[in-house]
């Protein structure tokens, strides 16, 4: 961020002030937009070649496919004259497709172990002595329907933050992701259908899956 504020607020200095100052073959702001750019993706390199947690990957392929690219490089009084430099990446494209898959494989575990946990919660609830939650009258799992719904999306708005390309990649990954588990979620809830016949809520219980159908499709 200190790094993006400097080199931001520096461009914008040379293009109002110092650029008039110097002959036009001089080339001064590509000579100042380039090495401030070189430092920023030595450091960009440097940090991406480094241990990340999975936090620090995200925010380092957002500055990579996102904020210097579109927030800085798009800025109004920088645009026009980034254009005619051609500065590149901040990445090599090898080592972005590698913190890309780093990304994308811990999301998709993230999620998976989400759902995961979330069908557990809801089979325990199943065995407990308490009537199903109402949603507008009706017998309903809000912790399954819902937040499992809520799970799958917000991994994709992440991704897809990151660039159009990974949030379709992160997309056909967890569509593979939700069959599994609704098979889970089919399996376990066939399991209590033939075991817990004498439940006292056995027939609300029923009615809340029968009615979460509607959310998963």
């Amino acid at each position: 961020l200190h790094m993006g504020k400097t080199m931001k607020e520096d461009l914008t200095v040379v293009v109002k002030c110092i650029k008039q100052l110097y002959p036009p073959e001089f080339n001064v702001f590509s000579v100042y937009a380039e090495f401030y750019h070189n430092y920023f993706a030595s450091q960009a390199k440097k940090s991406a070649e480094s241990h990340l947690e999975d936090k620090d990957i995200y925010l380092l392929l957002s500055w990579v496919h996102n904020f210097y690219p579109k927030d800085m490089r798009k800025d109004h009084a920088l645009a026009k004259e980034l254009d005619k430099v051609k500065l590149g990446s901040l990445l090599p494209s090898s080592l972005s497709k590698e913190l890309e898959k780093k990304y994308l494989d811990s999301e998709e575990v993230t999620v998976k172990n989400s759902l995961s946990k979330c069908l557990d919660k809801e089979i325990q609830r199943w065995k407990e002595d308490k009537e199903p939650e109402k949603l507008n009258g009706h017998f309903q799992s809000e912790l399954l329907g819902i937040f499992v719904i809520q799970s799958i999306y917000s991994g994709q708005k992440r991704a897809q933050d990151i660039s159009s390309a990974v949030g379709e990649e992160l997309s056909q990954r967890l569509l593979k992701e939700l069959p599994a588990f609704l098979r889970s979620y089919r399996d376990a809830f066939e399991d209590f259908k033939e075991k817990s016949k004498k439940h006292i809520h056995y027939k609300p219980i029923l009615i809340a899956n029968i009615n979460n159908c509607w959310n998963f499709r």
